[in-house]
C-alpha cells in the first residue's frame, strides 16, 4: 500500500530540530556555512498538548540553506510538552517536517480524515496557526503551518538572508511579540 502524499499540502518547507541548547546548535549549523541566524529568545506558546491545555517558554533560531528553511526550538523551563517528550526519548535531534499550507482548515481536514494523531496545536488569535501531527514514518512530527501574509514575509526575509550571507552578524536577536 502506498503512501497519499495528497493528504500533506504540497512540499516540504522546513526541517525542525529540538535541541538542548540553541546556542551550541546554532554555532554547529554556522561552522557547515549555514546562516544568518535569526533568534527569538524567552517566547510563551500557549497551545494545546494532547487534548490539554499547555504553556510553554522556547527560544528558537531560523535560518535557511537554498530553499529549504532550518528551525531549531529549545524548549526553556520543564513543562509536559512535544519537546520535553522529544528530548527524553533522544536527547534532541533532527524532529519535524513542516509544511506551510494556504488553506490551513483544508490540511487539517484531511490530516484528520487520514487518521494522523494531531498532538501539540496552537497560534488561533495569536496570529498564525500551527499544528503537529504524528506520521506514519518519516519524521517524529510533520508540522502543518498557516501560510499568511506574515508567515510568508517571514520565510522570504530569511531566505533571502541566507542567499545574501557573507559571514557577518552570523546571529541575528529578534524580539518575540
Amino acid at each position: 500500500m502506498g503512501f497519499d502524499k495528497s493528504v500533506l499540502p504540497g512540499t516540504v518547507c522546513q526541517i525542525g530540530y529540538v535541541v538542548p541548547d540553541l546556542d551550541d546548535a546554532i554555532s554547529g549549523w554556522l561552522q557547515m556555512g549555514v546562516g544568518p541566524w535569526f533568534v527569538i529568545r524567552g517566547l510563551s506558546q500557549r497551545v494545546t498538548f494532547r487534548g490539554e491545555p499547555c504553556a510553554v517558554t522556547l527560544s528558537m533560531a531560523l535560518s535557511n540553506s537554498g530553499d529549504l528553511q532550518i528551525e531549531l526550538i529549545q524548549q526553556l523551563d520543564d513543562t509536559r510538552s512535544v519537546y520535553t517528550e522529544f528530548l527524553g526519548t533522544t536527547g534532541g535531534g533532527f524532529h519535524q517536517l513542516a509544511y506551510w499550507a494556504p488553506d490551513f482548515d483544508g490540511a487539517m481536514a484531511k490530516l484528520d480524515d487520514a487518521g494522523w494523531p494531531k498532538v501539540w496545536w496552537g497560534g488561533e488569535g495569536d496570529g498564525v496557526r500551527f499544528a503537529y501531527f504524528e506520521p506514519p514514518a518519516g519524521a517524529a512530527i510533520v508540522e502543518i503551518m498557516e501560510l499568511t501574509d506574515a508567515s510568508q514575509g517571514m520565510a522570504t526575509f530569511v531566505r533571502q538572508a541566507a542567499a545574501r550571507w557573507d559571514g557577518s552578524e552570523p546571529v541575528r536577536e529578534l524580539t518575540a511579540g
